[in-house]
């Protein structure tokens, strides 16, 4: 799809390198941004005495976020792009739901790396773009190094509903590429499970113009995060397409799972779609 409204999501503290970053990409691509400053409540206190605390606290804390939503209006104005900035403020129950209402309305969500500082925040925000905007997002280990038209893409599959969500949510992106790498992992628990080559999606893209090749990949032991990573390096890849969260959030933070590693740590920009 054609990408016309970007939602960046950050906190309230050192988020101007991504602000900045997410405006140069906008400008570049003729794109309206939106920012989404956005800090977590605790929930009020069961106990009389510390009802005042937790009134200075949220008093703080609303203060401070109105002051990052006018430090990014004053950022933004000078870069002469479309742009608004909505702030969010709620407890962990409703913020995610918050997020994913506002990412409903955008073409994709840029998540930057300077939510790391808050890894609550930051997995509450992931979630409620992927579980409540039926949008995908967009992950960097530097926002630097996004683009919306990347020249070499991975397209991780396995023939799950995400991974055609995925591969259909890419498809314009992977138009317009020089190329698209059609990966699967192979590992004991697949090959048992499924005789998949590749083919269909393969014939898929192509009649969709897009130049692909099939890259079967052993697992040999390895986690398939690792084989996807390493394999993005060695094919100069710009972005991996993947779907998330193909088992349950419980199972995946219980047991571990792919999204949940790609999600902790990308090599390149990953684009994922639930």
């Amino acid at each position: 799809m054609t990408y016309k409204t970007l939602l960046l999501v950050v906190g309230v503290n050192q988020f101007e390198g991504d602000l900045r970053a997410a405006a140069d990409l906008c400008s570049a691509h003729n794109v309206h941004l939106t920012v989404m400053p956005a800090a977590m409540a605790t929930l009020p206190p069961i106990r009389d005495f510390a009802a005042v605390s937790w009134d200075y606290d949220r008093t703080s804390h609303v203060e401070e976020l109105g002051q990052a939503i006018e430090r990014a209006r004053e950022t933004l104005n000078n870069t002469g792009i479309s742009f608004d900035v909505l702030g969010r403020y709620a407890d962990s129950m409703r913020i995610e739901h918050d997020l994913g209402e506002c990412a409903r309305y955008s073409d994709i969500t840029l998540i930057g790396p300077s939510l790391r500082a808050d890894k609550r925040l930051r997995r509450l925000m992931i979630e409620g773009a992927l579980f409540h905007s039926a949008r995908p997002i967009l992950l960097a280990p530097d926002l630097r190094s996004a683009n919306l038209k990347p020249r070499k893409i991975l397209l991780a599959w396995n023939s799950s509903v995400e991974a055609v969500r995925a591969a259909r949510e890419g498809l314009e992106m992977m138009r317009g590429a020089d190329g698209v790498n059609v990966v699967l992992v192979e590992s004991r628990a697949v090959a048992a499970a499924t005789e998949e080559s590749g083919d269909h999606i393969a014939s898929y893209l192509a009649r969709h113009g897009i130049t692909v090749t099939i890259d079967r990949l052993r697992g040999a032991g390895r986690r398939v995060e690792d084989v996807l990573n390493e394999h993005a390096v060695e094919t100069s890849a710009d972005l991996i397409v993947m779907g998330a969260y193909g088992h349950s959030r419980i199972r995946e933070k219980v047991f571990g799972g792919v999204t949940q590693a790609m999600i902790d740590a990308q090599v390149v920009p990953v684009m994922m779609v639930r």
